[in-house]
């Protein structure tokens, strides 16, 4: 034989000495859920060992996670029932859970990266991700509220907005509205190839925020579409986004290599909460080692090109890859 293949295979020092891809702290976002009341930390059912917590101890748990090296978080909030409307009032006040959980947390850890999420269906009396008319998600009025909402996540002190609406034209909005409120250095990671998804199942229990009719393939992508996502990246691109997202990750880790091939802008992936507890599930059940499944599948995500990972499992993930050194 020329090549014997199995030679760069040969020993734990050799594989580490040719290993492609690496894992490490800063890849990673931190989904956070955070509920109104003070000292809460609510388990989620269909999510092990994920929880909603109040803001204090939302801070606390960010404090411990910046500790490990996970620097970047992104924020979700459960809204009481009863501040739920069809307009998205709640998103814009100034003094609603996300803005006051912003300004804690920048408080508390100023160089913590801080993503916020804009869409409206946690707001929505309907579930749905923008306003309802005649059982119809309307478009237009929607991104007028988006940039708003934006806007006073900015205020707030945001890094980056995330809409994650799936709407037209939403990125042109909020670019245009930042630069017009002077904030010039607020970045947005777009959603932009957002797929009409099962895997967001555990998620909208976390939020309580599951349509309440229809489903949402009127504005999330087919999953069986491929350059469709192509388009949308292009477009959001175009209209100002600094950061692309691809969603879910696991199931789609094709299209995070085309669009990775398509464009220069950082491209994350959203590792979602049904990817998350198909793992947690199949270890409990003793059809896998939970930890070698989380390396592995973050390894692919990262291999198929996210330069950004969001991922339940980043604290989980940031503990083993130190434990490993």
């Amino acid at each position: 034989m020329n090549r014997r293949n199995r030679i760069l295979r040969k020993s734990p020092a050799v594989r580490s000495l040719v290993q492609e891809t690496y894992l490490q702290p800063s890849d990673f976002i931190l989904p956070v859920f955070i509920t109104e009341g003070k000292n809460v930390r609510d388990k989620i059912v269909s999510m092990p060992g994920y929880y909603r917590y109040s803001l204090d101890l939302a801070v606390e748990e960010l404090k411990s996670c910046y500790a490990l090296g996970l620097h970047c978080a992104l924020l979700f909030i459960k809204v009481p029932d009863e501040l739920k409307d069809n307009t998205g009032r709640e998103a814009l006040n100034e003094n609603g859970l996300m803005q006051r959980s912003v300004q804690a947390i920048k408080a508390a850890l100023p160089e913590m990266v801080v993503m916020t999420d804009v869409a409206l269906d946690p707001y929505s009396s309907f579930g749905h991700d923008g306003i309802v008319e005649n059982q119809q998600i309307v478009n237009d009025k929607t991104v007028e509220v988006l940039a708003q909402m934006s806007v006073s996540h900015a205020s707030a002190g945001a890094d980056f907005v995330a809409p994650s609406d799936m709407m037209d034209g939403r990125i042109s909005a909020i670019r245009h509205a930042l630069e017009a409120a002077g904030f010039h250095n607020t970045g947005i990671m777009s959603y932009a190839a957002k797929y009409a998804s099962c895997f967001y199942g555990p998620f909208r229990d976390a939020l309580d925020s599951a349509p309440g009719f229809g489903d949402k393939k009127t504005y999330q992508m087919n999953p069986a579409n491929r350059l469709e996502a192509i388009k949308e990246v292009r477009m959001d691109v175009e209209e100002g986004a600094d950061i692309i997202m691809v969603k879910p990750a696991h199931a789609y880790l094709d299209i995070i290599r085309e669009v990775k091939n398509e464009i220069t802008l950082p491209v994350s992936a959203y590792h979602v909460s049904g990817e998350y507890a198909m793992i947690k599930a199949a270890a409990k059940a003793g059809y896998l080692n939970e930890e070698q499944a989380i390396i592995e599948v973050l390894t692919g995500i990262k291999r198929a090109g996210a330069d950004l990972i969001a991922t339940y499992f980043a604290k989980q993930a940031v503990e083993l890859i130190q434990r490993s050194k």
